[in-house]
């Protein structure tokens, strides 16, 4: 980061597209300490209706005169953050643009908060907010000095930002979110990569460049830290580093057994084996996570019992594999599952949980660009349901690309039981069928769905 203003000089603080998860813990970051937060957002959400109430002040309206005057009068002691899904025509933007003010990339400021606190990062296009959410917990369970960044709102804490409770020996944790190359900003003193999959083609062109972004991101762990990587990647750190895996691996999970629907695992790892860990939030790839966040916080210092007390007791991420409903009349599951290797690991997990029930699955793609790029892989792993609601796709920050539909995909799904269907037709569908088993999937707005479709089963 480039900018002039240094943090005892810094007066405000403004965001364009602060309701975002990752830009929202950032805002949270400055409030937390003592510095006034505005910013913009194009939709009023329950994050934003708390960040409003926590004291920022958030409007709505691309608008310059929305603005807060105060922050335009002193711009030379103001700091303007925005996240590239602010779209290119954005009035506010390129009125900033045109003053000569800089802006600034949420990834750079986080890249200029850490660069002095030691920081595990946790990256990979599929798990990293989970593993890094539950890293956190596991250090805050074993009384560490934490703040992290994260990417979604966890169960634990309500709260997508962990402030630290005092100034001295801080641990930082990060998401190193790898869209629009954002984590080559950290240089992080341990780290974990997920999984490398082919995802935003749109910034990256090609599953080439995506895996070259993740080794420079590798190579800037620092000289004297330590990476993990899942089994049967190859990301070229030369230094200290280890694997994880599902029965293989140097921390490996191992006697896999499912008991009332929840899975529980023993660990092996260099120094020994935690036996009967028990997972609160299920799945195949959700054991994974639990490898690779235990492996970083063993780093630090945490012990076996720690390990597995605080696995036993992280409770999840909102929209993670989130039930919504556990009776023994239905179950509602929703994930934010975007990317058809997400979306199969969920469907895998559900269908190993629940062996004998029809999985009824809503899924809203995101993207038309995603959507294209991997047209038959989205088919391939939707048809893994046994029945299939199919929302249009959420644009986010794209127009809409010719040929490119939720139609277009139903045609390659591979199910007697499919249709596409309109938010309001789902809902009168989902009252009238009442599924025992519903599946909620993807990551635009069909969380504002959740609500009315748990009432329709309850």
């Amino acid at each position: 980061m480039k900018s002039n203003i240094q943090l005892k000089d810094l007066k405000y603080v403004y965001f364009l597209g602060i309701g975002g998860i990752g830009m929202s813990a950032i805002a949270r970051w400055f409030l937390h300490n003592g510095f006034p937060v505005a910013g913009y957002d194009k939709t009023e959400s329950p994050l934003t209706k708390i960040l409003s109430q926590e004291g920022m002040q958030i409007h709505y309206t691309d608008d310059i005169s929305c603005i807060p005057s105060d922050i335009l009068a002193d711009t030379a002691h103001s700091l303007f953050i925005y996240t590239p899904a602010i779209p290119a025509n954005h009035v506010e933007k390129n009125y900033l643009l045109d003053l000569g003010i800089p802006l600034y990339k949420r990834s750079e400021i986080l890249g200029w908060i850490t660069e002095q606190i030691p920081t595990l990062a946790v990256a990979g296009t599929h798990g990293k907010t989970t593993t890094s959410s539950l890293l956190t917990h596991l250090l805050i369970h074993a009384n560490k000095n934490v703040t992290a960044f994260l990417g979604g709102i966890t169960q634990n804490y309500g709260t997508n930002f962990i402030p630290n409770k005092e100034k001295d020996n801080i641990i930082c944790v990060v998401e190193a979110d790898e869209y629009d190359r954002s984590f080559l900003t950290l240089h992080p003193y341990a780290a974990v990569v997920t999984s490398t999959d082919a995802d935003h083609l749109d910034i990256y062109g090609a599953s080439e460049q995506v895996l070259e972004s993740f080794q420079l991101f590798v190579s800037q762990i620092q000289d004297k830290g330590f990476f993990i990587q899942k089994v049967g990647l190859d990301l070229g750190f030369n230094h200290k580093k280890a694997t994880f895996g599902i029965e293989s691996g140097d921390f490996q999970a191992v006697n896999i057994r499912i008991q009332n629907h929840r899975m529980v695992f023993d660990m092996l790892y260099p120094e020994g084996e935690i036996k009967d860990i028990p997972m609160r939030i299920p799945g195949f790839h959700n054991i994974e996570n639990a490898l690779a966040a235990a492996a970083l916080a063993m780093q630090v210092g945490l012990t076996g019992e720690e390990v597995k007390e605080g696995i036993a007791s992280f409770m999840g991420v909102k929209r993670r594999f989130e039930y919504h409903v556990e009776t023994d009349e239905h179950v509602m599951i929703d994930d934010y599952a975007h990317h058809p290797t997400e979306i199969a690991a969920c469907l895998n997990s559900v269908r190993a949980l629940y062996p004998n029930e029809k999985i009824v699955v809503v899924f809203q793609p995101h993207l038309f660009s995603r959507t294209r790029d991997f047209l038959a892989d989205f088919a391939q792993s939707l048809s893994l349901a046994d029945e299939l609601y199919l929302l249009d796709i959420y644009p986010a920050r794209e127009l809409p690309i010719p040929g490119v539909s939720s139609e277009k995909l139903l045609e390659l799904i591979n199910l007697e039981k499919k249709q596409c269907i309109s938010k309001e037709a789902l809902k009168l569908a989902i009252q009238e069928q009442k599924p025992r088993l519903l599946v909620t999937m993807g990551a635009g707005d069909i969380d504002l769905l959740l609500a009315d479709l748990k009432g329709s089963l309850q």
